[in-house]
Formats: structure tokens, sequence, C-alpha cells
């Protein structure tokens, strides 16, 4: 699992893994980046679906609980095919796009 801090927000990668095996890592690596914005990487896996994305639904509520963003990058669904409790964006600039939104949100207590 690879690890790309930036500020407040940490884009978390694997290359070459399952997407159980990408979750379980995430799992065991969470209490380090529980303070950070998250984003997920998920280029590296070919193919997507929505069942596998709501694989990562409870981490992000847990996140998104604790004030912070959460954010899956993928190009293998639109946004119109999951649901409005996870957030799915097709390029890394859209996350860091949406996690500024968020921030400021939070700033302001929206």
């Amino acid at each position: 699992m690879i690890f790309d801090k930036d500020g407040t927000t940490t884009i978390v990668f694997q290359e070459k893994t399952t997407l159980s095996a990408f979750l379980e890592n995430l799992n065991r690596a969470y209490p380090k980046l529980k303070h950070d914005n998250i984003v997920l990487n998920l280029f590296s896996f070919d193919k997507l679906g929505l069942g596998d994305i709501l694989e990562f639904l409870d981490i992000s509520n847990t996140h998104k609980a604790g004030g912070q963003s959460f954010v899956i990058v993928t190009d293998k669904l639109s946004y119109d095919e999951v649901p409005e409790e996870i957030s799915v964006v097709p390029t890394l600039q859209e996350a860091k796009d949406l996690i500024e939104m968020e921030e400021i949100e939070r700033d302001l207590g929206i």
C-alpha cells in the first residue's frame, strides 16, 4: 500500500492486489490516516462494480462522521451509479477539488 501525503490529504493506492486485500490493508492502516482527508485511487483495478465500491461504505461513513473527507477515484463507474453517501469522482484533481469544497463547508458550518 502506498501513501502520498499532501498537507491534510493522503492519497492511498496499491498496485497488483485484489480489492479485498486493498480494503483489508486500508482497515489496518486506518488508525494512522483517520485525521487526514483520504483519497482512494482505484485506477489499478481493471474492473469495478457498484458492489465493489459499496465495500468502502462503512469506512467512508466512519471517516466522514469524524469530520474528514473520504473520496474514491475511479473512472469505472459514474457518479450517478453510486449512492450519495459515498463520494466517487473520475480524476485525482476532482478529488482534490471536492475535498477543498468540503473543507470550506466544514469551516462555514454548513
